[in-house]
């Protein structure tokens, strides 16, 4: 009896956590979306700010992302992330007074960032939007991933070549294989260019599974050791029938990806 009231609090507090988020997004959309523009993605932002000195997107105020993550992960971060309640407070008094008199000297953002923003205009909030902000951007990350599951997956010790097989062929897709490794610099290169993006993500999860191997420490699966040559990065297309279609060593621009993907599908 006890065990089943515990679980009916967790589904109640967390469906009124839920409610709370969808309210401080509806405040959000009244009362700053105007200003502030919505995602956009975190290598996008870096690409933007650091390297062409924010001439790609012009930005003069932070996106809805960027003021989640620099509230929540931030090294400027608002309270204790192991204290919800209290960081939810505490983040509750920056909005309020913050918005009530702006100033980019007090800002939670990169100061790297904020010499392109312009200066804000105050506005006044109630205590219970602030409450409801506060919980849209607490939860921003993880609905955010609920809506946009990633289609990249790493592939870890204890993989069951079964169960992907089983479940590529439940979802009638075939398999990717990412081989990788940490000290890789066109890896990383290709996957903050191409692999990340949103639209990529797209292509890949609608028709692929997708799995990521750092052979330094996992091996390959499916036997395609025998066919892996030691370059990093290099591309092995599967069918759910456990056959190998295609390999592609070396890293791709995003245009050449999006064609090795079509001439891969469902094969």
């Amino acid at each position: 009896m006890i065990f089943r009231f515990v679980i009916l609090f967790l589904f109640l507090f967390t469906l009124l956590l839920k409610a709370d988020y969808i309210e401080g997004k509806k405040i959000f959309n009244d009362k700053c979306s105007s200003c502030h523009g919505t995602y956009i993605s975190i290598s996008s932002l870096k690409t933007n700010f650091f390297e062409k000195k924010n001439t790609l997107y012009n930005l003069d105020t932070p996106t809805e992302n960027m003021l989640a993550y620099a509230i929540m992960d931030s090294s400027k971060k608002i309270g204790d992330p192991e204290d919800s309640e209290m960081r939810q407070i505490e983040i509750e008094e920056f909005l309020k007074s913050y918005l009530a008199k702006p100033d980019l000297n007090n800002s939670v953002c990169d100061p790297m960032i904020t010499k392109y923003y312009k200066k804000k205009e105050p506005i006044k909030i109630s205590d219970n939007e602030a409450t409801n902000l506060a919980q849209f951007f607490m939860e921003y990350k993880k609905q955010r991933e609920l809506a946009h599951p990633k289609a990249l997956k790493v592939l870890e010790k204890g993989y069951d070549e079964k169960d992907i097989l089983k479940k590529a062929k439940e979802e009638n897709k075939s398999i990717i294989i990412f081989a990788t490794s940490q000290t890789c610099h066109f890896c990383k290169k290709m996957k903050n260019n191409v692999l990340n993006k949103d639209d990529i993500q797209s292509l890949i999860d609608k028709d692929f599974i997708f799995l990521e191997v750092d052979v330094d420490n996992v091996e390959l699966p499916f036997d395609l050791k025998k066919n892996f040559y030691g370059m990093t990065p290099t591309f092995f297309f599967i069918s759910n029938e456990n056959k190998l279609l295609n390999i592609y060593p070396g890293a791709w621009v995003k245009d050449d990806f999006i064609a090795i993907l079509k001439e891969n599908i469902n094969k």
